[in-house]
């Protein structure tokens, strides 16, 4: 999963620089309501709240949309659109699977959506159960280097129950089952350190490993799904090497 890490810090910045900022505060807003309306507006109540927070702020989101978005969720905004959360799988050029985290107040449009995108470039629409086996949810914390050390974060892993700690140039990463989420998370906050980014993914079980032509083609269409109003995040089983994220942070500098 390492290429995937770093292709979503690449991903991180260019939505920082340029007009996917936008689109990226409307879908941090509609996961804040979500959890809202599921677990109420006290972030201090609400875990799910307290993270979709912490991502929109980590995102730079200005508190007005955060404040606005609890509200919608809460009810306070009786003109908001309900939301839901939902899974869909299916099949990007290529083979790879994918399975796309949908947050949606019209499931017909979603689908049609993902479906057409997929269609157009080669890919298909997925029965549900039919790719999320091959996947394995998993709680992630990706935490920018500076001064820290490697056996920092190992310790805090080793002490949490979490499965491994990944080094990268840039970042490190701690990887652990899903119920170590909470303690992982506490256990961060209480030596200072703040993640730039957190949460549950879905990791593939093994990876498909494609030429360099096919990867990136796939990984455009990914690209272009993301874009979609009502997707938050999709996971796939593509193998992803230096030589093809080399390639796309070019593209995006």
């Amino acid at each position: 999963m390492s290429g995937h890490s770093k292709w979503s810090t690449i991903k991180h910045k260019k939505a920082a620089t340029d007009a996917r900022r936008g689109a990226e505060y409307t879908k941090l807003a509609r996961e804040i309501q979500l959890s809202a309306r599921e677990g109420g507006g006290d972030p201090d109540m609400n875990f799910g709240l307290r993270l979709a927070i912490d991502r929109a702020k980590s995102a730079n989101m200005p508190s007005s949309n955060i404040d606005r978005a609890i509200k919608r969720g809460t009810g306070e905004d009786r003109d908001a659109a309900k939301m839901e959360k939902i899974f869909y799988e299916g099949y990007a050029p290529h083979g790879v699977a994918v399975i796309l985290s949908c947050i949606t107040d019209n499931r017909n449009r979603t689908v049609a959506d993902i479906r057409h995108v997929l269609t157009k470039h080669g890919g298909t629409m997925g029965q549900e159960g039919s790719v999320l086996w091959q996947f394995t949810r998993r709680a992630y914390f990706n935490i920018p280097r500076g001064d820290l050390r490697f056996d920092d974060l190992f310790e805090i892993a080793a002490e949490t129950g979490a499965e491994d700690v990944l080094e990268e140039e840039e970042f490190f990463e701690i990887i652990g089952p899903v119920d170590t989420f909470k303690t992982i998370h506490d256990q961060l906050k209480t030596a200072s350190i703040t993640p730039d980014g957190s949460g549950l993914r879905m990791d593939p079980n093994q990876e498909v490993e494609l030429d360099m032509e096919s990867t990136i083609q796939v990984m455009k269409v990914i690209d272009i799904l993301e874009e979609l109003d009502d997707i938050l995040e999709v996971y796939s089983n593509l193998k992803i090497s230096e030589e093809a994220l080399d390639y796309i942070a070019k593209e995006n500098d």
